[in-house]
């Protein structure tokens, strides 16, 4: 049987990053949706009911999901890591709390009306439905964020014992919510998101694109799928640089707040300046992959990169290495090897935006078929670097599950035994790829029907005129 602790571990990690598909595709729609919505309502044009209609299907799935298997994660805490739960509970219960109060109380009431209430409702209604839905889904990250980003900067508290157990005592919770890596986090997952979802929605429409513009097959909605891949490429253009460019930013924040970590993504194991970023890297030998070495391994980078970014623009500064911190390093070949594959999907998704805009603006975004299944090849590729990102940041972070106040297996629940720990393990694996497949499958089925069409477009219809009212006089003659 698996250590506890190992087990435990095994187990967040995988609920965590099946769960974070979910809330990537429904914060990235939601900025969609909202401007599908306004589109719609005021040009009344069909090709804006579909786009509304059919995103809002795939918004509302991922939600359904999201929600069953974030409350998973919220009772692990108590399950697999109680004893990080009574020391940390008094800060890191409230912006869970009220993220459920207020973020998805929002979300799902009004999500009712976006759904279902386009024809019970007046359009300044329905609009602001629209956002609302979107501001929740997106509040939803603010509290999440806000207790996440505490446990890798902790502000706002005092350390006490009770009961021979140290805890964490809230003293100044605008120090704690407002921590220092709080908007880094914020920034960088919502525009992560939304590139996502962007280089989704291009990744589809692509496909239907060259169905019909190069490989010559008649389709029917084909106005609804160039508009998709018209609005995702303008998306795209937007969120790919400043993507790069507040990662640079946000990279030398961890080098202030966490070198350890830094040094991990950047594999320096002894202390010393100059040191190269690598945007490609490749393993000399097969320890150099399990163990990856900044100055031992072959690759494409910029000399002094790291330095520079870790200084804000002095290439000659110093890293501290690995070697001088005295708690055990994180596990770096898993830091270094994300990090790489995270940046290097970065800047293919830069290549990629500039390159449909150049076709674009040349005016064959429709027949470049080489573009169309690059975008098909990437339509995944921005959850993946999502799941990549999170990676870096929790294994990097460790040993702490709180940095510098606890460590993680410090937190795991006194009382798990390594089969109990082991059983769950196993369940959650079988239990989460069914259900990953089972979604997978839905939201297939959704874009094979398509956009809905013809008679079914509430725009396809004249308004019914009213009745005249009754009179109540009889007719004597």
């Amino acid at each position: 049987m698996m250590d506890p602790v190992i087990a435990s571990r095994a187990q967040f990690a995988l609920t965590t990053m099946v769960h974070i598909i979910f809330p990537v595709m429904s914060m990235g729609l939601a900025p969609f949706l909202i401007y599908f919505t306004w589109k719609d309502i005021r040009t009344a044009e069909p090709v804006y009911e579909q786009l509304r209609r059919f995103w809002t299907k795939i918004f509302a799935i991922s939600f359904v999901v999201g929600t069953v298997t974030g409350i998973v994660l919220e009772f692990e805490f108590g399950t697999n890591f109680a004893a990080f739960s009574t020391a940390a509970g008094e800060l890191f219960g409230g912006p869970l709390a009220v993220e459920g109060m207020m973020a998805f109380m929002l979300e799902a009431t009004f999500l009712g009306i976006f759904v279902f209430g386009r024809d019970r409702v007046g359009d300044k209604l329905y609009f602001i439905s629209s956002v609302a839905v979107g501001l929740g889904t997106w509040l939803s990250a603010v509290w999440i964020l806000i207790a996440n980003s505490w446990m890798q900067t902790p502000r706002g508290y005092e350390l006490a014992t009770e009961g021979g157990q140290t805890v964490v005592h809230l003293v100044d919770p605008i120090a704690a919510y407002a921590n220092p890596r709080f908007s880094y986090m914020f920034v960088h997952m919502q525009n992560a998101a939304v590139e996502s979802v962007a280089l989704f929605m291009a990744g589809v429409a692509a496909y239907y694109v060259m169905r019909h513009h190069v490989w010559g097959f008649d389709h029917e909605n084909i106005d609804f799928w160039e508009t998709t891949l018209k609005i995702a490429l303008i998306a795209l253009l937007i969120t790919a640089p400043l993507q790069a460019f507040h990662g640079d930013m946000y990279g030398r924040h961890v080098a202030e707040t966490q070198p350890q970590k830094f040094a991990a993504m950047e594999a320096v194991w002894e202390t010393d300046s100059y040191v190269p970023e690598y945007i490609v890297a490749f393993p000399t030998s097969l320890d150099s992959i399990t163990d990856p070495r900044a100055k031992e391994l072959f690759g494409i980078g910029i000399p002094g990169g790291a330095s520079w970014l870790a200084s804000g623009g002095d290439p000659t500064a110093e890293i501290t290495g690995l070697n001088e911190f005295d708690t055990e390093s994180p596990p770096v070949a898993i830091v270094f090897w994300a990090f790489r594959a995270m940046v290097g999907m970065g800047f293919w998704f830069i290549l990629l935006s500039f390159w449909g805009g150049y076709r674009w603006y040349k005016g064959e975004l429709f027949e470049d078929a080489l573009l169309h299944k690059a975008l098909m090849g990437s339509s995944v590729l921005g959850i993946v670097a999502v799941e990549l990102g999170w990676v870096v940041t929790e294994v990097g972070r460790q040993p702490w599950v709180i940095q510098g106040i606890m460590k993680t297996r410090e937190g795991v629940s006194p009382g798990l035994t390594g089969t109990e720990a082991t059983i769950t393990f196993a369940g959650f694996v079988g239990l989460y790829a069914a259900l990953l497949g089972l979604y997978a499958y839905v939201i297939a089925r959704v874009i094979r029907n398509g956009p809905p069409s013809g008679d079914d477009l509430r725009t396809n219809h004249e308004p019914t005129p009213p009745e005249a009212p009754a009179t109540g006089v009889a007719d004597d003659d």
